[in-house]
């Protein structure tokens, strides 16, 4: 870059994009090719404004005129000041918040769309790919990124894409279709920009734009609407291919003319306003109006419809009320009002809450602190004059349609009928009290729609803001924000009341559980205590019975004993002398003829029965407890005299 150029670069950052830093600016420039329309318009949110350039003259990019919303389009005369002009964005107060991005992706024959935050990967649109199209990520190929191939780590935000992107994918793992061929070409087409040389009918103006194959025929009208200001429902084209049916077709789909087709584009005249232009014209030739016809556009811009601009009710030509009268149950009146709304304003609206309004409350206020919402209350009246408006152009903003999910707790009424408002003021009237049920009830038809801005608190449910229909985009969302500053502020003292508290529960139950340990401890111990005296006794009564039970035995067998014969006795005597384990002895004399079952009991009322002990001799050294009892003492050779000894078995 050379000369003005440098001066250039220097103005980008501050001027267009609020980017301070130079060097981030030069590899912005870098990455374009050094083009600054496309660097800018690839950081500036496409519904911001649009950049056009004096050096190419009227050549406009096509990626620098996304989708935009329903702001006033810059004049396409150049600034004889500064090569670029900058159109203030509408929005300002929105950039604090993510930025979402619209991806129309093609496979085959089919089209998915995917709405993310950029703040969001690659890989994340891949996942969403793979539920859609029953392909596995792995195999998948997501081709048409302006800046290159990407990985599956890159962030969206580092890329610098418009807000409305195609891309498409494929598959060279996967076996091809039937209808491969055509695919291949269709991809091929997706790559290949096309110049439209739209002719401004009104003013014989032409405009060249530039557009990829994947761009569809919804952006291409948009566009336009950015440089004609004619709204996308008042053009009225000449030379789209007749295969051309639907506006959400692709370029390479349509059947334009490859590389350059013309069009040509004017503004749509309605019934009323050409039977107006024709009474005008019979009454006076020479008189033109310089309002009238503006006032009508402007309007038309601005949601009004032709009925309302000439007096009749919008609400007269509509098909189906929002809501039944006199619905019994809450729940199935809101989601008739869901999908009436859905289909006069389309899907991108705020998620209404299906259920009472108890049940919103219950949703919003009472969960854990840090999952608390504020509540919205949306009041619909069809017999307001700003409905129409309030719906297509604040309530179905993108950035309002975020922001309120993300914060809030939407909950919607329709106050048309009268039964129904009744119907509302009274549950006004239970939940925030009478002056609040008065507010409303005296707001009038014109002021509608309402929006109610409810924060939950300890004791009551408080309105923080009631807000009425005649607002802008910015105002609803400045508004909104303040409101969630009140309660972030409010959440914070309730998370701090909420952990203490539960600190305190804690160490409550942490003492209450040691508590029941020590007394499960003790009881356990108690218990144990008890049966070891519980068997110490047992034991003790089963050792006095059995002591018992030996001695009587002992007794038995001591008075069954034969008498023990004299010294002086004619007959054979046996003296057996006796030693016991504790080293004492006891003597006494047995009849020769006497069986060795008296020696055993003589033993055994000694203490010392003969299933516990074993009786020894001396020479040789025998087991007397193992020879037959019933042979006397002489055959076992007990006889004149022996010395046995005691032992216990084992």
């Amino acid at each position: 870059p050379q000369g003005n150029w440098d001066s250039q670069v220097l103005l980008l950052p501050r001027a267009c994009t609020g980017i301070e830093n130079i060097d981030e600016a030069i590899t912005l420039l870098e990455q374009n090719n050094w083009d600054l329309v496309a660097a800018i318009n690839g950081v500036i949110p496409q519904e911001n404004g649009i950049l056009q350039s004096e050096y190419g003259g009227e050549t406009l990019q096509g990626p620098a005129y996304g989708p935009t919303s329903h702001s006033t389009a810059a004049s396409s005369t150049p600034s004889s000041s500064s090569a670029f002009r900058h159109v203030v964005p509408s929005r300002q107060i929105v950039e604090r918040q993510p930025r979402m991005l619209d991806f129309r992706v093609e496979y085959r024959d089919r089209n998915v769309d995917v709405v993310l935050e950029d703040s969001s990967t690659v890989g994340e649109i891949k996942h969403i790919l793979e539920n859609e199209l029953q392909i596995p990520a792995s195999k998948m190929l997501l081709k048409g990124w302006k800046t290159g191939d990407v990985d599956d780590s890159t962030v969206l935000k580092t890329l610098h894409l418009p807000k409305n992107n195609s891309l498409y994918v494929l598959t060279p793992d996967l076996p091809p279709s039937s209808s491969a061929s055509h695919s291949g070409a269709l991809q091929e087409s997706l790559n290949q920009n096309f110049m439209l040389i739209v002719t401004h009918r009104e003013v014989q103006r032409e405009y060249n734009l530039n557009f990829s194959g994947s761009s569809t025929i919804q952006e291409v009208k948009r566009n336009v609407y950015d440089l004609t200001s004619i709204p996308v429902r008042h053009q009225l084209w000449e030379g789209w291919p007749p295969s051309a049916t639907d506006d959400s077709m692709t370029l390479a789909a349509s059947g334009v003319t490859f590389p350059c087709h013309r069009l040509t584009v004017g503004r749509r005249t309605s019934p009323v306003q050409t039977r107006e232009q024709s009474e005008e014209q019979c009454t006076d030739v020479h008189m033109v109006s310089d309002s009238d016809g503006d006032d009508f556009e402007d309007a038309t811009e601005f949601g009004v419809d032709d009925g309302e601009m000439f007096g009749v009710a919008s609400s007269a030509l509509r098909k189906s009320p929002m809501m039944p009268e006199n619905a019994e149950n809450e729940g199935d009146a809101l989601l008739q009002f869901t999908a009436e709304f859905s289909s006069r304003y389309g899907d991108c609206h705020p998620v209404y809450f299906i259920g009472s309004l108890e049940a919103a409350f219950q949703e919003a206020f009472y969960g854990k602190a840090r999952d608390r919402k504020l509540l919205a209350i949306y009041l619909h009246h069809d017999d307001s004059v700003l409905t129409n408006v309030f719906c297509s152009q604040m309530l179905c903003a993108e950035s309002i349609v975020s922001y309120l999910s993300q914060n809030f707790i939407t909950w919607a009424w329709d106050m048309t009928k009268e039964a129904n408002r009744a119907r509302f003021l009274t549950m006004c009237t239970r939940h925030f009290g009478s002056v609040v049920a008065q507010t409303i009830r005296t707001q009038k038809t014109d002021q509608f729609p309402l929006f109610l801005i409810i924060m939950g608190k300890r004791s009551s449910n408080e309105v923080l803001n009631v807000i009425q229909g005649n607002t802008t985009v910015d105002e609803l969302m400045m508004r909104l924000m303040a409101a969630m500053e009140i309660f972030s502020a409010q959440q914070q003292e309730d998370i701090k009341d909420e952990d203490e508290r539960e600190a305190r529960e804690n160490v409550k139950r942490e003492q209450d559980e040691a508590y029941r340990i020590s007394l499960e401890a003790d009881r356990a111990k108690r218990e144990a205590q008890e049966r070891e005296i519980a068997e110490q006794f047992r034991l003790e009564q089963i050792r006095k019975e059995q002591e018992e039970e030996r001695e009587a035995i002992r007794l038995s067998l001591e008075q069954s004993l034969p008498p023990e014969p004299k010294e002086e006795s004619t007959e054979s005597v046996s003296k057996l002398r006796i030693r016991t384990p504790s080293g004492e002895f006891f003597e006494r004399r047995f009849l020769a003829s006497s069986k060795l079952q008296v020696v055993f009991d003589f033993v055994a009322s000694k203490g010392y029965p003969w299933e516990e002990y074993k009786l020894l001799g001396t020479f040789p050294r025998r087991d007397v407890t193992q020879l037959d009892p019933n042979k006397s003492l002489l055959e076992v050779k007990l006889y004149p005299q022996e010395t046995l000894f005691l032992e216990a078995k084992e």
